[in-house]
């Protein structure tokens, strides 16, 4: 390999830490309207509003985070359906990270869950038809959505005392270690028919619509990439569409279907499955997102813990994605070089019988490292699809953070695997000579115009606004870059003597890695001859 860059010496540093346990999961709830039986069964779901900062733009059912004043509100009874529940869902050590998640009934749950939903929905369980006029109602929504008041303070006011026996418990999930924020969220059900006088109408503000929809219909336009939801919510759907509301609570409270060994199986978009691993990565991050792309033959993208355990637990979500799903492994995939995204190839290729490949320039930089069996070129098609169905997949090259970055696009759905070009959390680093700042805009001016729908990064939570996110990062980088040359036309010549006016917004234990940013932008300039000679900027 060549000489390690400052990126890289960070990276060797944080694998001799230990590594960072992700933040303690948040408590919420969600409810799921149903109305109906048999073929005629209905869910209420919402699309969330593409501003908001978790899952903005996903489907989903109306729920939310548990808040601290929640507490102070206890409606009376309980929901139906705990006496038959674990304490915990079947959730493995690796979906758990360890953490005790305590009870299910938590304080402020039940509430939160309530709450929510009118906030959502204006539903209220337990409310007498007619007894409070429309207008009071919306009153409170708004002043609740603006929280001007407690949900306890505003049902005090209304002079109602909610019911909460009409929820049926129906499950547990925790959010995968994908982003800084993770959910431990509580399931429950809900039947609300047509004849209540109150009926679900979404609340503009935290949604883009909402509406009734059959199981069957929204299952479909999940596999059409009409729509992106999160596992419990397809899990829900195909449960209520096979089962029922009533039959099938055992599988809601126990999906042991959904795991795929020490993963729940969590599948954003059809056959782009999202399997993260612990890494000795930059801060804030902790996790890498490894990928099982493909949905008849696939490939596994980037497994990048060197960690025995985690490599025991990618080996036995491969088995299980071709025991019960039919994807049978064909090859590793390697986006680039770095060791958070190649950590446990070298072991894979060994244990699961498959080659590894990669762009020539990853290759070399693996070399005497580990194996590269087979070079990936730009604009290099293959199909992974099943039934008649194709699955296109074209490898594109995205240097910028890495010479020989690919991305992987999956043409019919626009889902778009990024590794380091964008990060869902955090920054993306360009150290010199590596990282080319030049290559890295050219590399998001690329992608722009190739119009993809949904990133899958290699750190953080799936982005299903590509475009807006990609046009952020060409923005930002250009208002750093203006930053530099501002700098340099205040008489600055050295990297060093700029940060404190480029980088006044960062922490100080990142600003190693920011005068190498700086750099990078330099180069960039005088690349493009707006820095005038060589010669000048001694």
């Amino acid at each position: 390999m060549k000489q390690p860059s400052l990126y890289d010496q960070v990276l060797d540093t944080v694998a001799g830490s230990s590594l960072p346990l992700p933040a303690p999961p948040r408590p919420s709830a969600s409810v799921v309207l149903w109305r109906g039986r048999g073929p005629d069964l209905e869910v209420f779901w919402v699309q969330r509003a593409h501003s908001m900062p978790f899952m903005g733009g996903w489907h989903a059912f109306p729920g939310g985070g548990v808040s601290s004043r929640d507490a102070g509100y206890l409606p009376k009874g309980e929901p139906a359906g705990l006496d038959k529940a674990p304490e915990v869902a079947a959730m493995p050590e690796a979906v758990t990270d360890g953490v005790d998640l305590g009870p299910i009934m938590a304080p402020g749950v039940v509430t939160a869950a309530l709450r929510e939903l009118f906030e959502e929905t204006g539903v209220l369980p337990g409310l007498e038809g007619g007894s409070i006029a429309g207008d009071r109602l919306a009153e409170m929504r708004r002043s609740l959505v603006a929280k001007e008041q407690t949900f306890g303070a505003a049902l005090r006011e209304l002079g109602v005392d909610l019911d909460a026996s009409r929820l049926v418990y129906a499950g547990r999930w925790l959010t995968p270690p994908l982003g800084a924020v993770r959910f431990d969220n509580r399931f429950f059900l809900l039947e609300w028919p047509a004849e209540e006088s109150l009926q679900p109408v979404a609340d503009t503000r935290e949604a883009a619509a909402g509406g009734w929809v059959r199981p069957a219909a929204a299952i479909r336009g999940w596999r059409r990439g009409q729509v992106i939801t999160a596992p419990p919510i397809l899990h829900i759907l195909r449960v209520l569409q096979e089962d029922g509301a009533e039959r099938g609570l055992a599988r809601l409270h126990e999906p042991e279907e959904a795991n795929l060994g020490a993963f729940r199986l969590v599948e954003f978009r059809p056959g782009v499955i999202v399997l993260p691993v612990r890494t000795p990565t930059l801060p804030p991050a902790s996790f890498t997102n490894s990928y099982l792309l493909g949905t008849q033959s696939c490939v596994l993208v980037d497994p990048g813990s060197p960690h025995d355990r985690e490599v025991d637990w990618l080996v036995s979500a491969v088995e299980a994605v071709h025991d019960r799903l039919g994807r049978q492994l064909r090859e590793i995939w390697l986006t680039h070089h770095h060791p958070d995204h190649v950590g446990g190839a070298a072991q894979l290729r060994e244990r699961l019988g498959v080659p590894i490949a990669a762009h020539h320039e990853t290759a070399a930089r693996l070399a005497g490292w580990m194996t590269v069996d087979r070079h990936i070129e730009d604009g290099e098609i293959t199909q992974l699809g099943s039934d008649g169905r194709e699955f296109t997949v074209r490898a594109i090259h995205t240097p910028g953070h890495a010479r020989g970055h690919l991305s992987f696009l999956h043409e019919e759905f626009g889902s778009l695997l990024v590794g380091d070009v964008v990060a869902g959390f955090g920054t993306i680093v360009i150290d010199p000579p590596e990282g080319d700042m030049q290559q890295y805009i050219e590399t998001l001016d690329l992608l722009v115009d190739l119009a993809p729908r949904t990133l899958f990064p290699g750190h953080g939570p799936t982005l299903l606004d590509a475009l807006g996110k990609l046009r952020e990062y060409r923005e930002h980088r250009r208002w750093r870059e203006d930053r530099v040359f501002q700098a340099w036309c205040r008489g600055l010549r050295e990297p060093r003597a700029m940060l404190e006016e480029v980088y006044d917004d960062v922490p100080p234990q990142a600003l190693p890695l920011a005068e190498r940013q700086i750099q990078a932008h330099l180069d960039r300039l005088l690349t493009l001859g707006r820095l005038g000679d060589e010669d000048d900027r001694s």
